[in-house]
């Protein structure tokens, strides 16, 4: 046989190929489609069947009551929703006031720590004072004559001690009252107006604060 007479047949076998081959790749795109087509209807099956379970769970009631049934559920997710966020809300804030009541705590422990260290600081610097008071007692006993110049001596030291914590002693004759840092308790006839003539009672300032108010005699003209 020759090669002519063989083409017809090996083209028909061709053209049959080509054709099956067709076939199977339309066959596996429909067999595609249907999948997804399947897929959403199967999507859409089970929201309407689970609506119409929701329906049929309430009775078989119509849309619009329906409707708010759904809404009053979503509502009450939300709240459930908005229960746990108040729970935590409410632990936050359990663990804030129980950290603000151990600040606290330890404030006040301080304060009173530094309140202690103060006394004891005053304390100390007033011991040399008892010391010379002591010893001005103990020599004016002897001699009468030495007591005061004794107790000067410790006066000048409590004032210097008193410098050093920041106090200046205020009200002094001759000064001129100031009723913010002087206590009149008696006026008396004098040459000027406003002047301390006597003093009764030292006051003492720190800086812009009175802590006592110096009680003195002020001079007045007729």
């Amino acid at each position: 046989m020759s090669d002519d007479h063989k083409t017809p047949g090996t083209t028909r076998e061709n053209l049959k190929f080509v054709a099956d081959a067709n076939e199977k790749v339309d066959s596996s795109t429909v067999d595609s489609d249907s999948k997804v087509i399947d897929a959403e209807w199967s999507s859409d099956m089970a929201a309407q069947d689970e609506e119409a379970d929701l329906q049929e769970d309430f009775g078989g009631i119509d849309e619009n009551m329906f409707a708010q049934v759904q809404e009053m559920m979503s509502k009450m997710e939300k709240a459930d929703e908005l229960e746990k966020e108040n729970a935590d809300l409410k632990g936050r804030l359990g663990r804030l006031a129980a950290d603000f009541e151990n600040y606290r705590r330890r404030t006040q422990e301080d304060v009173a720590q530094a309140e202690g260290q103060g006394v004891s600081k005053a304390a100390e610097a007033m011991m040399p004072v008892f010391d010379d008071v002591q010893r001005a007692l103990s020599i004016g006993s002897e001699d009468a004559s030495k007591l005061i110049p004794g107790l000067q001596a410790v006066q000048n030291k409590v004032l210097t001690i008193f410098a050093g914590l920041g106090l200046e002693a205020t009200g002094h004759a001759g000064e001129t009252f100031d009723p913010q840092w002087h206590e009149a308790i008696q006026v008396v006839a004098g040459d000027n107006d406003d002047q301390i003539t006597q003093v009764y009672q030292t006051g003492f300032r720190m800086g812009d604060k009175l802590v006592r108010p110096a009680r003195v005699v002020v001079s007045k003209k007729d």
